[in-house]
């Protein structure tokens, strides 16, 4: 059996080599690892140090470095200080990391690194959320480039954004931090979403099947009545409807359950939900801290 796997062993490295290392550079250092073990890593290690190669080997394997991520995770997330951007759906939570994040300050963009904007219409057109283990490793690979001395603006994410789970030593911290509390009002917080999800505007249908996973929630014939209304091209009191029949009935709620500093937020107020009035609130920000 050992002989069978060096065989199969042996030509993997030799296409591996033929396909991703023959035209690279001599000053390429590759870093080389199995799931667990390292007879295979090893194997292709000695090679290409033979053929003049600096290489690193993981040892221990994936299976060791996702086990000491997730417990460095844990230990850097309490250590930083989370400023928490709360605000009900379409208030331009999304729009104040970017501007703040465009003038220097430190932000953890959940949504950005796990492709979905983190709600039962957040997936996005031909985009795929990367797999538990890619997210985690993103998510640990952002915490630590933080100072910890400056504050961490992130989003009041739930525990799942989409498909993939935000580890529990992230959640807690957050919840512990001290909050912010974005507000827009209705009509800018409906212009807002319809600029932000403009391929629903663009493709209907593609709203309307999206709208199917509500009615577990809404009911049938609601659903049903939204789908009309976004056919005959009424997307805005579609929209409006979903914020206050579906999206907000439940925010206060969950805050207040979730995030134990809530009640004592500051309100943040920009003049608009354009990405100018973002920038302008996120300068002022910036400025107070100082």
């Amino acid at each position: 059996m050992k002989r069978r796997s060096a065989a199969i062993s042996a030509r993997n490295i030799a296409a591996h080599i033929e396909r991703e290392v023959i035209d690279k550079p001599k000053d390429w250092k590759p870093l080389a690892y199995c799931w667990r073990g390292g007879k295979r890593s090893g194997a292709l290690s000695l090679i290409l140090d033979q053929i003049g190669f600096r290489v690193t080997l993981l040892e221990g394997g994936y299976k060791a470095f996702r086990a000491a991520m997730l417990q460095d995770m844990a230990r850097i997330a309490p250590s930083l200080q989370f400023r928490v951007i709360c605000g009900a759906t379409g208030s331009g939570k999304t729009r104040l990391l970017q501007a703040l994040q465009a003038q220097g300050a430190q932000v953890m963009d959940l949504e950005a690194l796990a492709n979905h904007r983190s709600s039962v219409l957040g997936a996005m057109p031909g985009l795929a959320q990367p797999s538990q283990k890619r997210f985690d490793t993103l998510v640990w690979d952002t915490l630590r480039r933080f100072d910890p001395v400056r504050p961490v603006f992130i989003e009041s994410e739930s525990k799942k954004v989409g498909n993939v789970a935000v580890a529990m030593p992230l959640i807690d911290a957050m919840r512990a931090s001290p909050c912010l509390n974005l507000t827009l009002p209705d009509s800018e917080r409906v212009a807002l979403l319809i600029e932000d999800y403009d391929f629903f505007v663009r493709n209907t249908e593609l709203l309307c099947q999206r709208l199917d996973v509500l009615i577990e929630f809404r009911g049938r014939a609601v659903v049903e009545a939204w789908k009309q209304s976004v056919r005959a091209g009424a997307i805005e009191p579609v929209v409006q409807a979903l914020l206050s029949e579906h999206y907000d009935p439940g925010y206060l709620q969950s805050m207040r359950r979730n995030f134990s500093l809530f009640p004592q937020a500051q309100t943040l107020s920009p003049s608009d939900h354009s990405a100018e009035a973002m920038a302008a609130l996120a300068s002022q920000m910036i400025k107070d801290m100082t």
